[in-house]
């Protein structure tokens, strides 16, 4: 007797939002690369542990061999993260990521999620990511990107696990963002509430964006890449109205 199995319900695949960092390799080095990110694993546990990142090859001068690469995503295992594919680059890359049975991902972050909750258009590879774990992660030459749209409002609390992206304009929130909640925008970000998770400004390179936080109490804050991570809230912070900005290459924070 055939006995058929009804295998209708076994799962659901979906396609949703997915955070990812980036880790753009300077020099095929496992070792370097393993001590630098437990660095910055030690340095905020919450936020990079385990944390999903693309290994991102394009910046040697040459591809290296497969041996090579294999040794850096175990370097970023050992550091306690976890690798789940390469960046996209060349025709070599690809063909490497085939032999290696390796995703390629194309974006950083897949879909991020508009304030109407609609899916947006897919975005360019982000230069740095949110958090990136390398402060390098944006590159100096990039451009500023234009800001050719008004700002985008979001009203309401900005749940965890939630992203909002504002593409060329700035970003303003009326309420909470919450913890392992994600803000981001090509332009300034004006949160009219809390900041209890993290706001990556000038996500595209714009160095002149800022930040402006009515109650600070933030996981990370970012600006063109370059950020700052919070185990401790410093006191005359915690709670405070806060501007963020850019002098140079380091990130500095006020109470307004």
């Amino acid at each position: 007797m055939t006995v058929k199995v009804d295998t209708s319900d076994a799962c659901d695949l979906r396609f949703g939002q997915v955070g990812l960092a980036c880790v753009r390799v300077r020099r095929a080095d496992a070792a370097a690369l393993c001590d630098e990110l437990e660095r910055r694993v030690r340095s905020a546990p919450q936020l990079f542990a385990r944390a999903a990142v693309v290994l991102d090859l394009s910046h040697l001068a040459a591809l290296p061999d497969d041996g090579a690469v294999d040794a850096l995503l175990e370097a970023v295992r050992s550091a306690g993260m976890l690798p789940v594919g390469l960046a996209y680059g060349t025709s070599e890359t690809e063909a490497m990521a085939r032999r290696m049975g390796l995703p390629l991902i194309a974006k950083f972050r897949a879909a991020y999620e508009p304030a109407s909750g609609t899916a947006a258009a897919p975005a360019e590879p982000e230069p740095a990511a949110a958090p990136a774990p390398a402060r390098d992660a944006t590159p100096a030459e990039a451009a500023p990107a234009e800001r050719t749209q008004g700002t985008l409002h979001h009203d309401g609390t900005v749940r965890s696990g939630q992203q909002i992206y504002a593409r060329d304009r700035d970003l303003a929130v009326t309420g909470t963002v919450a913890n392992g909640a994600e803000v981001i925008a090509d332009g300034d970000i004006h949160i009219y509430g809390g900041l209890r998770g993290r706001a990556m400004a000038g996500a595209q390179g714009d160095t002149d964006a800022r930040i402006f936080v009515h109650d600070f109490r933030a996981e990370l804050v970012a600006i063109a890449g370059h950020y700052r991570v919070f185990e401790q809230i410093p006191k005359d912070l915690e709670g405070q109205s806060v501007r963020c900005w850019l002098e140079g290459e380091k990130l500095l924070l006020a109470r307004l």
